[in-house]
């Protein structure tokens, strides 16, 4: 990849650059190199007159619109880069961001990354298909004469954008009454009864939203469509001056149900959460005088929601006039349904012209040095380090600034050496009461040195190589906290104070020819340690040196981890037998027991408790009381001796509450054993399939069990470096304990990944839970386990085996391909295992179906990593937390902030009971906006 010689990226667009459309109106073609106006009359500008960075081509479909043939991208780094955009305060802007990947890496791996409005995160960027664009919009009140647009790397590819667009609001349009603390994120907005798949957008609609075809079929998006709905148009114009104002086209379109009702189910991305939702009626056909269209929302689960009668005609006013009933604020859940039914008294069934639905996202107010940081930004407007944009801390600080991690961080250090900077210091860095450290050496600053007495933590302050005259301000002997102080070569003045020459710190203010102290005599109390310290330096870095040579000796066929060495033997002599090779390659951090001590320990392999392929596993009690599960190996092969000294040097070296606890290995008298912590209720595919006895029938259960497989597969992927793949994840290597908590076990056939990749390697796992891009490609990454525990999660909500002729109908032998296909039809009941009690939300049950296809995706890159995976799982325990509150969980589950929690919003006049006695509480007052 080409370098980045610029670390930062910065737009700031002036209108005058733009002749836009209508004013307001900002289209950005990122990575474009011209300015033009497209099919819709939109005008685009290029974004390289302003902006750092790298641009690409992607050879996009012809279909796709010419802003889609270049992409703006960004390293992979720990920065975040932002384009800062001019508005108005106190207007409201609709903010919109587009990405189509297009494989402009040319390395096929789908990029994650995140996307923020200044501080406040915005959403988390995931692509799925490499030519279907990903569009996000939000809804703002602008409260700052600017705004940014950040991205920042999250964990796959590098960041990258397509377009930037910003459009203008005119009047109350979105008017909330909490829009100074909360943002509104698009979630849904839907054109009912169009006629093509076409969206409707600018010039249609004069603020450029885009309406979104009901004709445009993706999965688990408007389905559950109830029997006897018609699409119905006109081409008569529709009254939209008021309120929101969708366009006319919108409006002309409908659905109705002529059997009485409509019914539709549809994902809210990021939900639940709290929510703006509001619907557009119009009454579009011509009733005869004894005919009426009334009716009713219901949503299932929500009575208090079916209060009110709606008669379109009548409460627009009259026909082709739009009506607009709705929420200010309800809670909705991830996999929402809704439905409009007919009233007794009414001889038509309901319509429904179109609805949007925007998620409440708390406004981040930032770091509490923001305005502070931005004015001493701007002193210097033509330098790229002073144009970074956004918060200076959140959501990742500027290259050359450090935050506290407060929620509202102060700013600790700045780091400008020799940035060629001129003039004054600026007096805003002396209004930093968390500064910790100030590093502004190596410029041309000039005049005098400012009182840092506002910055009254200040420890380190270097301010060499400048151009700085007058005297040292008393102040610095003022400074409690104090530790170096370097003002050398600079054109100072004057007596240095004495309350300074009476501190214990490194001051240096040598080549100030006109500075001195009070007394001569008191020259000795300068302290400047520097050869002390740099003896002291060698002698540190020759002790590391040696140790190292040393430690390097000891661990010279080891690969180095986080959770410590995996060794992984070379092939054995062949002269040699295979129990004298491991007796002396073992590694020796593990406890060896006696043959002896196991022997007594299970009453010489008395009780048999398990068997498989490795061996047979027999129970056992050590002498201290603790009870053990003893495996033996059967398997004398050199495969079968490697798998058990991997597990041996593994498992002593990684320790995580979530794997089962080893306690040491017996090599003698030709048998070879492991040790471990005998875990009480077996394994989970027993609970799963054993008899009803033993069934786990709490879906909350199921999902506990869930989530401490995740946190033990997650200390796996991210707690040791290299990544470690365990490759055979199943449920029977699901280990319960005595309280049905969960353990990951069998770390046999365990590698680390080669350089955090993949690593080459012959396919190994079991059928059914085998990832079949392993299996084609032998490339073996952390995805595969991802693979595998998405069966594992399909287990979980059906009860059935991974692989069965009998469960999943004629010629289909896979839960993947059964689930999947049951899954996108929306028919989410066909899978659910019957033994399951019925006291759970179905909403948690589609947010683990839903990851659980997302884990099995064909392709790795795809697929989410495990941290995404518990979250998932985590939310849905807080799903289920809702609905049943009366329930005991895990107090870590609890006090996690999650969608769920911070659905629940601060501002108390936002928040309103979901079951609220009075329905004008939730519903939009008709009528009253």
């Amino acid at each position: 990849m080409a370098s980045y010689a610029p670390l930062i990226l910065l737009l700031v667009f002036l209108f005058p650059f733009v002749t836009p459309q209508m004013p307001g109106f900002i289209s950005l073609d990122c990575g474009g190199v011209d300015s033009y106006t497209d099919d819709t009359g939109l005008q685009w500008s290029p974004d390289d007159k302003f902006l750092f960075g790298q641009r690409a081509n992607i050879s996009a479909p012809a279909s796709t619109n010419r802003q889609y043939a270049t992409v703006r991208y960004f390293p992979a780094d720990s920065r975040k880069y932002c384009y800062t955009l001019n508005v108005r305060t106190r207007t409201r802007y609709l903010v919109r961001a587009t990405f189509l990947y297009g494989n402009f890496d040319n390395s096929n791996v789908y990029p994650k990354f995140d996307l923020s409005l200044g501080a406040t995160p915005w959403s988390t960027i995931v692509v799925s298909d490499a030519y279907t664009p990903e569009i996000v919009e939000l809804v703002l009140l602008a409260s700052q004469p600017t705004l940014s647009v950040c991205v920042s790397n999250a964990s796959t590819g590098m960041p990258f954008i397509s377009t930037l667009e910003l459009r203008q609001f005119n009047g109350s349009v979105y008017y909330t009454q909490s829009e100074t603390r909360f943002l509104l994120s698009l979630a849904a907005r839907i054109n009912f009864g169009a006629e093509s798949n076409d969206s409707i957008r600018y010039p249609d609609d004069p603020f450029d939203r885009i309406w979104q075809s009901d004709s445009l079929k993706r999965a688990n998006y408007l389905v559950d469509v109830a029997p006897g709905t018609e699409k119905i148009s006109t081409t008569s114009p529709i009254y939209v001056g008021f309120d929101e104002m969708p366009p006319q086209k919108v409006m002309q379109t409908a659905v109705v149900g002529q059997n009485g009702t409509l019914t539709y189910r549809l994902d809210l991305e990021g939900f639940p959460a709290n929510a703006w939702a509001f619907s557009y009626l119009a009454e579009i056909e011509d009733l005869p005088p004894d005919e009426t269209r009334k009716f009713k929302l219901f949503i299932p689960g929500r009575p208090e929601v079916s209060k009110p009668t709606i008669d379109v005609q009548e409460n627009a006013g009259g026909k082709n006039r739009m009506y607009e009933p709705g929420f200010w604020n309800i809670s909705l859940p991830f996999v929402f349904s809704f439905g409009l039914r007919k009233t007794n008294d009414s001889s038509r069934g309901p319509i429904l012209n179109a609805l949007e639905i925007y998620k409440y996202l708390e406004i981040n107010l930032g770091s509490l040095d923001a305005t502070t940081m931005a004015s001493f930004a701007s002193n210097y407007p033509q330098v790229v380090w002073a144009q970074e944009g956004g918060d200076p801390c959140l959501p990742a600080s500027w290259t050359w600034v450090q935050c506290s991690a407060d929620p509202q961080p102060r700013v600790v250090s700045i780091m400008l050496s020799g940035k060629g900077i001129t003039g004054n210091i600026p007096s805003e860095l002396t209004k930093l009461p968390s500064l910790v450290e100030l590093h502004l050496d190596g410029n041309s600053f000039s005049g005098p040195i400012p009182d840092f007495s506002g910055s009254p933590n200040l420890e380190i302050i270097h301010l060499e190589n400048n151009d700085l005259s007058g005297g040292l301000p008393s102040s610095f002997g003022d400074l409690a906290h104090l530790k170096e102080l370097y003002i050398q070569n600079n054109k100072l003045s004057g007596v240095i104070p004495s309350g300074l020459l009476k501190k214990n710190i490194a001051f240096n203010y040598t080549a100030n020819t006109d500075l001195q102290t009070e007394s001569k005599g008191k020259n000795t109390a300068v302290i400047i340690l520097f050869t002390i310290i740099g003896v002291a330096l060698l002698l540190v870095i020759t002790i590391a040196c040696c140790l190292f040579q040393q430690r390097r000796k000891e661990t010279k066929s080891s690969i180095e981890t986080n959770c410590n060495a995996v060794v992984v033997p070379p092939p054995p002599p062949p002269a040699r037998k295979l129990g004298t090779y491991f007796s002396e390659v073992a590694t020796e951090s593990a406890h060896r027991f006696a043959l002896s001590e196991i022997e007594n320990a299970t009453d010489k392999f008395e009780k048999k408790i398990g068997s498989g392929g490795f061996g047979i596993v027999y129970y056992g009690k050590l002498t201290d009381g603790r009870e053990i599960a003893v495996k033996v190996l059967t398997n004398e092969s050199y495969q079968g001796i490697r798998e058990f000294l991997n597990e041996v040097t593994l498992l002593s070296r990684i320790h995580h509450r979530n794997l089962v606890t080893f306690y040491g290995y017996s090599q003698q008298d030709g048998k070879n054993i492991l040790v471990y912590e005998f875990m009480q209720n077996g394994t989970l595919k027993e609970h799963l399939r054993g008899s009803s006895q033993d069934k786990i029938v709490s879906w909350v259960k199921r999902l506990e069990i869930a989530e401490d497989a995740a946190k033990g597969i997650e200390y796996l992927h991210a707690g040791c470096s290299p990544t470690i793949i365990h490759r055979d994840l199943k449920s029977s290597n699901i280990l319960l304990d005595k309280h049905m908590r969960a353990k990951v076990s069998d770390f046999g056939l365990s590698k680390p990944a080669a350089d955090g990749s993949h690593v080459s390697s012959i396919v190994r796992g079991t059928v059914g839970y085998l990832d079949p891009e392993y299996y084609i490609s032998q490339q073996l990454t952390e995805k595969s386990d991802i693979y595998s525990f998405g069966v594992i999660l399909l287990e979980l909500i059906s009860g059935h085996e991974p692989i069965s002729n009998e469960n999943f109908g004629i010629n289909c032998r896979n839960i993947v391909a059964w689930a999947r296909a049951n899954i996108e039809s929306g028919n989410i009941h066909a899978i659910i295992d019957p033994a399951l009690e019925e006291t759970y939300d179905i909403q948690s049950i589609w947010k683990i179906a839903e990851t659980a296809i997302l884990c099995v995706k064909p392709k790795g890159m795809q697929r989410p990593s495990i941290t995404e995976v518990l979250k998932e799982i985590q939310e849905a325990i807080l799903i289920e937390k809702r609905v049943h509150p009366d329930r005991e969980y895990p107090l870590d589950i609890i006090s996690k902030k999650s969608m769920c929690s911070s659905g629940n919003l601060d501002a108390t006049d936002l928040v309103q009971s979901e079951h609220n006695d009075s329905f004008d509480d939730l519903l939009l007052r008709p009528g009253l906006r």
